[in-house]
């Protein structure tokens, strides 16, 4: 049994269908008699939804996957050569991309008839991030075998996080000019990085406050529009009663003047009758 061809089938897989289609591949090796195998399906672990999306992603969009894992290596370049104009741009663009593919996510999980909230998605997006930070984790997310949702704290290599301790512990001297070159030049390239990461969340913001103030705009005009309409309603509601009310009055003088003309159609009657004996008598027997 191709163990790898399963786990690529497993990880496709709803979570909820996870478990169940899990132990049928480990039934179907044990009725080949194939130890090795079931003891390795058996292993795999079930993935969350957050997991399951990112390797949806990886399998639907495998470009896009690499496109942005590939600018997580763009940025490390920048960062070591301390370039601030391209850390920003290259900020943007991976912010801009990480959204697309969070959202991408979404589509894809309601294609097949589940649907996943916010929360979800931000998941998918930290994940992504965290994996254009660590070479390892994108490797993982490549393969489309994701548990769960990762993190990271700031862009860039791991070892910047240890960076900063300038005494030694044991000997309570400094260390040498070499470790404090290297050390400020981290901390250097930590700043541009978070500079940078400013700039691209000031125009994210940017962006968002045009798109609130083009919102607001249409619910303004919307709002306007309802008024309208609802106060030409109310004109034709009037209109409609007073139209029922010269209705109703018609009807009662349409009545009357049929009551009237019946009357007088009976008279004419009455007054025939009256003319035919008359004449009758003046001519005699």
């Amino acid at each position: 049994m191709d163990v790898d061809r399963v786990a690529d089938e497993l990880y496709e897989l709803d979570p909820a269908e996870f478990v169940r289609a899990r132990t049928e591949w480990v039934e179907r090796a044990r009725a080949e008699k194939d130890r090795d195998a079931a003891k390795a399906v058996s292993g795999l672990k079930k993935p969350t939804v957050v997991g399951w999306l990112v390797n949806l992603l990886a399998r639907e969009r495998p470009d896009e996957i690499d496109a942005i894992l590939s600018l997580g290596d763009a940025l490390r370049t920048a960062q070591r050569r301390l370039d601030p104009q391209a850390l920003r741009e290259l900020t943007a663009q991976r912010q801009r991309l990480v959204r697309v593919l969070a959202a991408r996510a979404g589509e894809l999980a309601a294609r097949r008839g589940r649907s996943v909230g916010e929360a979800a998605l931000r998941d998918v997006a930290q994940t992504l991030h965290a994996a254009m930070a660590d070479p390892e984790l994108a490797q993982t997310v490549r393969r489309g075998r994701i548990l769960g949702a990762a993190s990271y704290s700031g862009f860039g290599p791991a070892s910047l996080e240890s960076v900063g301790a300038a005494v030694d512990s044991e000997k309570g001297q400094e260390v040498d000019d070499g470790a404090e070159d290297d050390s400020s030049a981290a901390r250097a390239e930590l700043d541009v990085a978070a500079r940078a990461e400013l700039d691209a969340a000031r125009a994210d913001e940017a962006a968002a406050r045009d798109g609130s103030a083009a919102r607001d705009r249409e619910h303004a005009r919307a709002a306007e529009d309802l008024t309208a309409i609802t106060t030409r309603l109310a004109e034709l509601d009037r209109e409609r009663s007073r139209l029922e009310e010269q209705a109703d009055f018609a009807r009662r003088a349409e009545r009357a003047a049929g009551e009237a003309a019946e009357a007088a159609r009976e008279e004419l009657r009455r007054a025939l009758d009256r003319v035919g004996e008359a004449e009758a008598a003046v001519e005699g027997p």
